[in-house]
């Protein structure tokens, strides 16, 4: 097999392991399904084992697949990275900025940034990735991401893009009127909750508090579950039930009076939204130009 063999195929396999489909695959590099496919059994009759498991509805990777993305998926970001640095070697933003951001970040961080810097850098191309799971953060190919700093690595730098924020109970003003305001968290069992499936993990997302010193994780008890902060907040605007969140996820029904707090004081602490990525990625001047974008925010 020489040097070229070596690499025949890879591209193909990445971007299909990417969105275990074909045709996608086929749409990212811009050539025709049957392609891919060919580019691939190439591939698997090279390595004599079968990379992927078909059927009529889905694909995914075998064993040897999975093991194969794990080695090569590393190293193929690196050399694109590299490529890309190069290309980046002026001062002048260009390529593409990859991100991967949690929900949160949409309506306070994004809706105001993305503007400035797509201005500032129309050269630049944008791919964001919305979700919570961000520990294949590297293989994954992500220039940066935002995150809760609590969630944040630690080997990563990180970059503070909002003000810092509390954890507490929140309900409408009808709620509270009609049903009382709890003043300890062990009175919550007296209160309907709205409670929270985390979509990552698929479990209950526990209320945490600071009582005397003491870290206190209670699982609410009510009679509605949502997997969406967004919708779990309206829910609560509407006077069905309280809610566990923060005074930045809650900031605009908090200024329009559609929410109140109640157990501050027991706050597990502050939070906040970070930009973070690896010591290799920050001299990239696309990074460098959104970061510059939103430090205009905080401002």
């Amino acid at each position: 097999m020489t040097r070229n063999d070596a690499f025949d195929g890879l591209s193909e396999f990445l971007t299909i392991a990417k969105h275990r489909s074909i045709r996608r695959a086929a749409l990212e590099l811009g050539v025709t399904p049957g392609a891919i496919s060919q580019a691939l059994q190439k591939l698997e009759r090279r390595l004599s084992t079968p990379l992927f498991h078909r059927t009529t509805r889905k694909i995914s990777l075998t064993e040897a697949g999975e093991g194969l993305l794990a080695k090569v998926a590393p190293a193929a970001h690196l050399i694109e990275a590299s490529f890309e640095e190069t290309l980046q070697s002026s001062s002048e933003p260009s390529g593409t900025l990859r991100l991967i951001v949690e929900r949160l970040a949409i309506p306070h961080i994004l809706e105001p940034v993305m503007p400035v810097f797509r201005k500032a850098w129309p050269l630049v191309n944008v791919d964001i990735t919305v979700s919570n799971q961000h520990h294949d953060f590297v293989a994954q190919g992500y220039d940066a991401g935002i995150l809760l700093g609590s969630y944040v690595p630690q080997e990563m730098i990180a970059i503070r893009l909002s003000p810092p924020f509390n954890w507490a109970v929140f309900g409408s003003p009808e709620y509270f009127e009609a049903r009382g305001r709890p003043k300890t968290p062990g009175e919550l069992s007296q209160h309907r909750c709205i409670r929270f499936r985390r979509p990552e993990k698929g479990d209950i997302y526990r209320w945490e508090f600071l009582d005397q010193g003491q870290t206190v994780r209670l699982e609410p008890n009510g009679p509605m579950t949502v997997n969406d902060g967004e919708l779990m907040r309206q829910f609560a605007c509407q006077g069905l039930g309280l809610i566990y969140s923060s005074t930045y996820h809650t900031s605009r029904e908090l200024a329009r009076g559609l929410l109140e707090p109640a157990l501050l004081d027991y706050s597990p602490g502050s939070d906040g939204l970070f930009l973070y990525f690896t010591k290799a990625a920050q001299s990239q001047p696309k990074l460098r130009a959104f970061i510059d974008a939103c430090s205009q925010l905080r401002k």
